[in-house]
């Protein structure tokens, strides 16, 4: 969470996603410390919502325990968490990030290359970081999640194909 906004109690919200819908149909925010969030936010478990909206390219919202900008100072640097049940289906061929951490990636001759660990986003594309074991040491390789090299999904399965090989840069 951000900046306080307003004199009301209303905060900011560095959403992690292009498209925030889970944050506002969701009515029960739970919170999470993070380094950042001051002391009095470390206990906070739940957030109950009165409202949430986009606003100048970003997302504020407003909290009913939250009532003026001391109480929105206090929260800021908590990481919000809302429940998979409150996400928008997603179409075909599209995926939350968050099923896809920990799926295995093999290459189209089978070939392990490692375990999605994280996503990075840049202005061009976004970049799945697979984590994997070589020479007894946890070694990283990226690969652009586009289709040009992602080749399928098998949520059920925890495996990702893609066109790549293990030498490339």
């Amino acid at each position: 969470m951000g900046e306080p906004w307003g004199v009301k109690g209303w905060f900011k919200v560095h959403a992690y996603s292009s498209a925030p819908e889970a944050l506002f149909s969701s009515k029960r925010w739970y919170l999470g410390s993070s380094s950042g969030a001051s002391e009095h936010a470390k206990g906070a478990s739940l957030l109950r919502i009165i409202e949430a909206k986009e606003h100048g390219g970003g997302v504020v919202a407003g909290a009913r325990d939250v009532v003026d900008r001391d109480s929105a100072t206090l929260l800021r640097g908590c990481r919000i968490f809302i429940a998979r049940s409150a996400f928008p289906s997603a179409d075909p061929d599209e995926y939350y990030w968050v099923d896809l951490l920990g799926l295995e990636v093999f290459n189209r001759e089978c070939v392990a290359l490692g375990q999605v660990g994280e996503f990075l986003t840049s202005a061009a594309q976004t970049v799945m970081v697979l984590h994997y074991k070589a020479e007894g040491k946890i070694l990283q390789r990226m690969i652009p999640f586009v289709g040009v090299y992602v080749d399928s999904v098998d949520l059920p399965a925890r495996r990702i194909v893609v066109d790549w090989q293990p030498d490339y840069g």
